[in-house]
């Protein structure tokens, strides 16, 4: 009987060690293919590279680097490259975590939600620590989370974003399903100078906090849970139509 083939993409690169870990994690489950970028695209969101064309290399047995974007990535692999349609997109594990805003600006996210809009179960997963001590928990994680995917599916056009802590299997609390949190960004346009004159500007700044809220993606993280946030494609504020449709239509 034929593996399922499932496609892992991320946005820190073909050579980040998260990425390994969720090929060896998932390895198990199905014939994993990999197409990441060739180097760091975090925070590029849902970029699309239209102005240029894309280099697609080999770098190990199935195993290709792209010089492009996470959703480059999993649109030349999808609609191209892969020897037959995937049954799983899986995204990461980041460095770094992607919780309440964060993921509008995900490249790992990113991976994930195109996998969804091209009618593929998706999963984003991060360890939420920047210089994460251990890969395997999460490694076992995104395990869990695929076998269900590929023995239950996900409702149509919903993907899942998956944060978990950087400590010990024995550590973890547990799992809970959440909704997305919201930042306090803190950001901080910094001007310098160059060695011609010229300006520049980093935008930089502390780290963001964030609101305090039951229920959530941080409420989660901050208790030594996963936190597993479903993700919709509908990002219409349906509260708001009726009432637009009274004021403006009617003017």
């Amino acid at each position: 009987m034929e593996k399922p083939l499932i496609l892992l993409t991320n946005d820190d690169g073909i050579r980040a060690p998260g990425l390994a870990a969720l090929a060896q994690a998932l390895d198990s489950l199905g014939e994993v293919w990999v197409f990441a970028p060739d180097r760091q695209n975090s925070a590029v969101g849902h970029g699309v590279s239209l102005h240029r064309p894309l280099r697609v290399e080999p770098f190990a047995p199935r195993w290709f680097m792209v010089d492009g974007t996470p959703t480059d990535c999993v649109m030349l692999a999808v609609r191209g490259l892969l020897p037959r349609r995937p049954f799983l997109v899986a995204s990461g594990i980041n460095c770094g975590a992607n919780l309440g805003d964060d993921v509008t600006y995900s490249g790992t996210v990113a991976g994930a939600y195109e996998g969804m809009l091209l009618g593929l179960p998706s999963f984003a997963i991060s360890n939420v620590s920047y210089q994460p001590r251990l890969w395997e928990p999460a490694g076992r994680v995104a395990a869990r989370v695929a076998a269900h995917i590929l023995q239950n599916g996900l409702p149509p056009e919903v993907m899942l974003n998956v944060n978990v802590p950087d400590c010990p299997d024995e550590e973890l609390a547990g799992l809970s399903v959440t909704r997305m949190g919201r930042r306090n960004y803190q950001d901080e346009i910094v001007e310098r100078q160059d060695p011609r004159g010229g300006r520049y500007f980093w935008i930089g700044g502390a780290l963001p906090d964030h609101y305090a809220e039951t229920g959530t993606d941080f409420a989660a993280i901050e208790a030594n849970r996963v936190s597993v946030t479903p993700l919709c494609r509908d990002i219409t504020a349906h509260g708001c139509l009726e009432g637009l449709r009274t004021a403006l239509e009617s003017s």
